[in-house]
């Protein structure tokens, strides 16, 4: 059998991982146990431990779940999947008893702490609490292991009535030598053009500028102890449609938006000084996948737009946002700043082994903050008949920016799931009410 390297974009992700950055996405499924409206009886106070034993006995059948990385002698630098042969879920499930009345208070630390680099990166996290009518999971995936669909596709395998991920695409077997010597013109040419678009991505990061209008409350220091705060707030999407009906654009500018404002607002209560300037660059990750793409891996590039936080009227800042938006799809996802990400294919794998800690340490020099969406299907999720009712997904958080915000939208509900630097970010509760007082504001402009 062929080995199966990580692509160039997994690899680097695997590479600029550090204990006090941790580079794994998460996602927080808070449960409606399935007692909870059998009447008077209430909720079985035994849904979070049978909820544990179905995710660990599910986890071993799904093959994507039991691989780990290796460093492999060739290509110098690279790294490959293969099965791990001592496979336990008890090593990737755990039952957490916390006293939190919030679970997001329980996943903080648990986003803190990096994934075992030994084992397949991932895990699961049930947390019992003190309210026996729900319990909730989070779920930890290594970005090397998957994007947001990518982990979501793996997630859904572990439900009641998830789609089976699809099967990765099978690596494509190494030339002979001589196979590769008849494809030399063709490899040159090929090189050459990569080289072309590398230099014209970096080009269009250099256009970028230099962080401007950026708020000290973005940034963290770098040699901080990682650890994490973590947040969530659930808005109705009938509100965001009303906006976006009024105002135009679509509903992820009306949720950017909403970010903008949520932040302008934020800085005002804590008394930093105005915004002023262009604003903070936000990074919107682009799925680069088909229609029928899941499979594992990232298949990612990204928008860079600068969130309009001097614009103090609530209209304004989401049309600036909206043509900002309009601009970069006109541009398309493999141009521009935000296409960073695609300079991974133009690296070797020694450049990512060596120079990863390098690239971590430049996150700054690229965007200010991350705002990312993450697309759930239509359909209820459920574990062992007790159902998903909120869904809250967490993005890793770069070396020296103190927030990152993911948002999904769920039977009807959008679900802003925010991870901050807890010494840079204190207050993060104050954050997720600015982004519910912002949706008020944008509904009350356009009632």
């Amino acid at each position: 059998m062929a080995t199966e390297h990580l692509s160039p974009l997994d690899l680097a992700f695997w590479r600029i991982e550090s204990a006090a950055h941790p580079m794994h996405l998460g996602a927080l499924a808070v449960f409606s146990a399935a007692g909870s409206a059998a009447g008077p009886g209430g909720a079985d106070p035994g849904a979070a431990e049978r909820a544990a034993a179905l995710l660990a006995a599910r986890c071993a059948t799904v093959p994507g779940l039991r691989r780990r990385i290796r460093d492999v002698l060739l290509p110098v630098g690279a790294a490959a999947w293969s099965p791990d042969p001592g496979f336990d879920p008890a090593r990737h499930v755990f039952l957490v008893r916390t006293d939190a009345a919030d679970p997001h208070t329980a996943a903080g630390p648990l986003m803190a702490r990096p994934l075992d680099r030994e084992l397949p990166p991932w895990e699961a996290h049930v947390l019992a609490g003190p309210d026996p009518d729900s319990f909730a999971v989070l779920f930890k995936f290594h970005h090397a292991l998957a994007d947001g669909l990518g982990a979501l596709a793996l997630a859904a395998a572990l439900f009641d009535e998830g789609p089976a991920p699809r099967t990765p695409a099978r690596p494509v077997p190494e030339q002979r030598a001589g196979s590769a010597l008849r494809r030399l013109p063709g490899t040159l040419a090929a090189r050459v053009q990569d080289v072309g678009q590398a230099l014209e991505i970096g080009a269009a990061v250099a256009r970028a500028g230099l962080p401007l209008g950026v708020p000290a409350a973005l940034t963290a220091d770098p040699a901080g102890p990682g650890t994490r705060a973590v947040a969530g707030l659930a808005l109705d999407l009938d509100e965001v449609n009303l906006v976006r009906k009024a105002a135009g654009g679509t509903v992820n500018d009306v949720l950017i938006s909403v970010v903008a404002g949520a932040l302008r607002r934020w800085l005002e209560e804590r008394g930093d000084p105005a915004p002023t300037g262009p604003g903070p660059r936000a990074l919107i990750p682009v799925s680069r996948r088909g229609r029928r793409g899941a499979g594992g891996g990232n298949r990612l590039s990204g928008y860079l737009l600068r969130l309009p936080l001097a614009e103090r009227d609530p209209l304004l800042r989401l049309d600036r946002v909206r043509a900002a938006m309009d601009r970069n799809k006109d541009a398309g996802p493999a141009r521009g700043a935000g296409a960073v990400a695609l300079l991974a294919d133009h690296v070797h794998p020694l450049g990512h082994r060596l120079g990863g800690p390098l690239v971590a340490q430049a996150a700054r020099l690229l965007f200010d903050i991350l705002v990312t969406s993450v697309p759930l299907p239509g359909f209820t999720f459920s574990l062992g008949g007790s159902r998903v009712r909120e869904v809250y997904p967490l993005a890793p958080l770069a070396c020296g920016q103190s927030l990152a915000v993911a948002v999904s939208t769920y039977k009807g509900t959008v679900h802003y799931g925010l991870v901050a630097d807890a010494a840079a970010v204190p207050d993060l509760g104050a954050l997720a009410g600015a982004l519910r007082a912002e949706l008020d504001a944008l509904v009350r402009e356009v009632s």
